[in-house]
């Protein structure tokens, strides 16, 4: 009787695990997708691996359509014919069949292999978990450019109502660095879509985006791609001043004295700092950006906020 109870107990702090989400799994360690398959699989014993029917499974529906390389796939399909799959897929019931929450390839070479099941354990993550595993996915797996990356932190930000701070401990990066792929997002349209044809580089755009001029950003995004500037002859021009400017410089505070104190700023706020005219500018993304930056000034904020 007494052995009976304790595997009942041990039954259901496995059964417990099991459906723990995101939070409890990763405890408060910086998420990464590739420990997501790890974790899970380690905490799951094989008598709870179940046989689903490939027919029933159909893919994250928070997941963008991607293209999966052909040749690696039949490669991985032989390996399957042959050997099986040796790894459980991740999968979770829905209203109609199950939705795979990591395992796709495995899934496709499967059916390519003229298979009728595969192996996999069953998690009941929300459809928030599920939208966050798809944009840790996007961001750690595939080889995004720098506006794909910044529009998947936006998403995660305006999706989950995370600060820039908090989603740079959620996915272990630095705050300063969120801020600037953030700071993408403000360049003009054709200056993003010369970072999505690959013609500019992170660098570059990052340099682009501390100038407040459009045009100028424009004028000097065409000339790195007919010159085929570097990074650093960007930043050099980008900051040279007019003539005009020039001619006023002996009336102004030093601007290289400025720009440090605003890099020092940027990097100690998390967010984009600018000094013009004697002002003090500071940039939020949201109203919870903006919470997290009064909180470090130290100023208290009505609720309504």
């Amino acid at each position: 009787m007494e052995t009976q109870t304790q595997e009942q107990t041990q039954t259901q702090s496995r059964r417990k695990a099991l459906g723990r989400g995101l939070e409890e799994l990763f405890n408060n360690e910086p998420m990464n997708y590739e420990t997501i398959e790890e974790k899970i699989i380690t905490s799951t014993p094989k008598e709870e691996i179940v046989e689903l029917n490939l027919s029933e499974l159909r893919s994250n529906p928070y997941q963008p359509r991607k293209n999966f390389d052909e040749k690696a796939l039949q490669e991985l399909a032989n390996s399957i014919k042959e050997y099986g799959v040796f790894q459980p897929i991740i999968a979770k019931k829905s209203i109609k069949g199950y939705e795979i929450i990591a395992g796709e390839r495995r899934v496709k070479a499967s059916i390519l292999a003229g298979k009728e099941t595969i192996p996999a354990i069953l998690r009941d993550f929300s459809d928030q978990e599920m939208m966050e595993i798809a944009l840790l996915e996007n961001l750690q797996r595939e080889n995004l450019n720098a506006l794909e990356e910044a529009l998947a932190y936006k998403k995660l930000i305006e999706e989950l109502s995370l600060t820039q701070e908090a989603l740079a401990e959620r996915i272990g990066k630095s705050r300063s660095h969120i801020t600037n792929m953030l700071g993408l997002l403000t360049l003009p349209e054709e200056v993003k879509d010369l970072i999505m044809e690959n013609k500019l580089t992170m660098g570059h755009a990052r340099a682009l985006s501390k100038l407040e001029n459009p045009n100028k950003i424009k004028d000097l995004a065409q000339k790195v791609v007919m010159e085929n500037l570097s990074v650093r002859q960007v930043e050099n021009l980008a900051f040279e001043p007019t003539a005009e400017k020039k001619h006023k410089t002996k009336k102004t505070p030093n601007s290289l004295e400025y720009r440090n104190i605003e890099e020092s700023l940027s990097e100690k706020l998390g967010t984009k700092v600018k000094i013009n005219h004697n002002k003090l500018e500071i940039s939020f993304v949201n109203r919870n950006d903006l919470n997290r930056l009064l909180e470090i000034i130290g100023i208290e904020q009505e609720k309504t906020i």
